[in-house]
């Protein structure tokens, strides 16, 4: 499987907004020599190990359950609403969703090329997080408990990237990579 990376946001990315507003923002990427429709990787990214272990916590500490069919739902277009976050935006091949305290944003974009002997699809993962606070100079404040778990959160993003392109639903090939 080839590596995931961490690069700047595509230019068309719906998260781009909170980047030019001053959010901190993320993008993950991987290349897999296979085509893979936009709803299979939404659906795979939700459904995942790593994924169901986040959907959990949130169903036994904030009451936000959420199951595989509504994971599905939410790769077809079917809901508005999954677990703790809303659909902010969605486009054939993104999807934005927005948190139930405003605070972050989760995006998923997938981008197909065709060559002459294959197919290459480019699976993104990103994130925002909105300040706090600004400075009157316009210095963004996040707080202690984002930077304490910045390291978590750039391995924990790459684990769900890697485990949502490792699921056996993303082809009838089995795992990508």
């Amino acid at each position: 499987m080839s590596t995931i990376q961490l690069g700047e946001l595509p230019q068309e990315a719906l998260l781009n907004k909170y980047k030019r507003a001053g959010a901190y923002t993320d993008c993950y990427f991987m290349d897999v020599q296979r085509l893979v429709r936009h709803a299979e990787y939404v659906e795979a990214f939700y459904t995942s190990a790593v994924f169901k272990v986040e959907r959990l916590i949130l169903s036994l500490l904030l009451s936000k359950p959420s199951s595989d069919l509504q994971a599905k739902q939410l790769a077809c277009g079917e809901v508005t609403n999954f677990a703790a976050w809303s659909v902010e935006g969605r486009t054939g091949n993104q999807l934005l969703l927005c948190d139930f305290l405003g605070r972050t944003r989760s995006w998923l974009m997938s981008a197909s090329t065709e060559g002459r002997s294959s197919t290459t699809t480019r699976f993104y993962f990103g994130s925002a997080v909105i300040p706090k606070n600004k400075s009157a100079s316009g210095q963004a404040s996040y707080g202690l408990a984002f930077h304490a778990l910045s390291r978590f959160h750039d391995i924990y993003s790459r684990t769900l990237l890697r485990a949502a392109l490792s699921k056996q639903s993303m082809a009838s090939g089995g795992p990508i990579g």
